[in-house]
């Protein structure tokens, strides 16, 4: 954690300040240093008996989500790399929570924020967005998402935070109490410290990035499976290890999906992909509440499912080991869409045939029957030694 070494020997700084600049970057530093690390939750499953379940809870947060430590970020690579000044407007294309965050830095640092999102984001986003003082413009079109925030930054003079391209090289990949190193730090004490898979979701890319490259550069032997939605480029991408694929709708869960291979996603960093049908998702964020009696978000119920496959194949083989996955966001953020029985009926979603057969896996660890579109990367094959 950043200790700011030139204050232990000069309190007064010094001789050479860069202003603005330098107080701001102080500022966002001292939010990390008053927000204590989110809790790593072990989900008790009796009936999963040698698998061990871990959530790594982000909602808990100050914005409510993972993409907290996102906006921290690019943030701090964008004052640093000198694109935001006293006064610059920022701008950034969000589904909602990456802009919530960035609401609150830019309000933190004083700097005006314009977050560009598609008009079906959640009420709920918006009012949070606009709770920390940040102007939401929002669009019919969600592939004009990326083109709208460029030119909206253009015609304010500002700074266009682009997450989609930017979310990979803002974090340090290394350490620096990124949320890998966060991970594996919390399981030392746990029975089984190195887990098996950690299972992350993609939205800009950038978290699966950091998570690939840390367990490389640490030579864990833990696997990363990304879960992607219904309507997302990346599965295919990786598939098909062509980044040209896209996807004429739009992700129907709000914070992971998109319809361009992002810049940030890094395919060749992730063993495993799964593409987890919207129904399914719901049904996995209802059980997930269920058992952990408070409500949690979409994207958390896509991780979930993935991790619930990899769960039931290890128990039909016969294996121990543990799984990580993380709580993306609260559910108090979707009372009004994947709550709400009547918004899913209009979508066409059904979850209750999924719900039963993921509730019936969790209680008796009988095999997990719904099938999904999965593929292994080949170049991630284990050595026939470490079989």
């Amino acid at each position: 954690m950043q200790t700011f070494p030139f204050r232990q020997h000069n309190p007064a700084g010094p001789a050479y300040r860069r202003g603005w600049v330098d107080e701001a970057v102080a500022a966002i530093e001292a939010d990390q240093c008053r927000t204590a690390d989110t809790h790593l939750i072990r989900l008790i499953v009796p009936a999963l008996s040698g698998i061990d379940i871990y959530l790594k809870d982000e909602s808990t947060h100050p914005t409510g989500s993972l993409k907290h430590r996102l906006a921290r970020s690019l943030f701090l690579y964008a004052l640093c790399n000198g694109h935001i000044r006293e006064g610059t407007p920022v701008v950034e294309a969000s589904s909602g929570s990456t802009a919530v965050s960035e609401a609150y830095f830019a309000q933190m640092i004083g700097v005006p924020f314009y977050a560009v999102m598609p008009r079906t984001t959640s009420a709920e986003k918006i009012a949070a967005i606009e709770h920390y003082g940040g102007n939401c413009h929002l669009i019919d079109d969600g592939r004009a998402l990326y083109a709208e925030a460029a030119a909206l930054a253009a015609r304010l003079n500002g700074h266009y935070m682009d997450q989609f391209t930017f979310a990979e090289r803002a974090t340090d990949w290394r350490g620096n109490n990124n949320i890998a190193e966060s991970i594996f730090t919390q399981l030392q004490g746990e029975p089984r410290p190195l887990p098996d898979w950690i299972v992350m979701g993609a939205g800009t890319g950038g978290t699966s990035a950091t998570i690939g490259r840390y367990l490389r550069y640490r030579q864990y032997p833990t696997r990363l499976c990304v879960a992607d939605v219904e309507h997302s480029a990346f599965f295919d991408c990786f598939r098909s290890q062509d980044r040209s694929h896209v996807c004429d709708r739009p992700s129907l869960i709000e914070g992971v999906g998109r319809p361009r291979c992002e810049p940030s996603f890094v395919p060749g960093v992730v063993d495993r992909m799964m593409k987890i049908p919207d129904a399914a998702t719901i049904a996995a964020m209802n059980v997930l509440s269920r058992r952990l009696r408070r409500p949690v978000g979409g994207s958390t119920g896509t991780n979930f499912l993935a991790l619930c496959r990899l769960a039931s194949e290890m128990r039909q083989a016969n294996a121990t080991g543990s799984l990580v996955t993380l709580i993306c966001d609260s559910g108090e953020r979707y009372r009004q869409t994947y709550y709400e029985p009547e918004w899913l009926k209009a979508r066409g979603l059904d979850p209750a045939p999924f719900e039963a057969n993921l509730s019936s896996f969790l209680a008796t660890g009988e095999p997990l029957t719904l099938a999904v579109d999965d593929f292994a990367n080949p170049q991630s094959a284990r050595s026939p030694e470490a079989t």
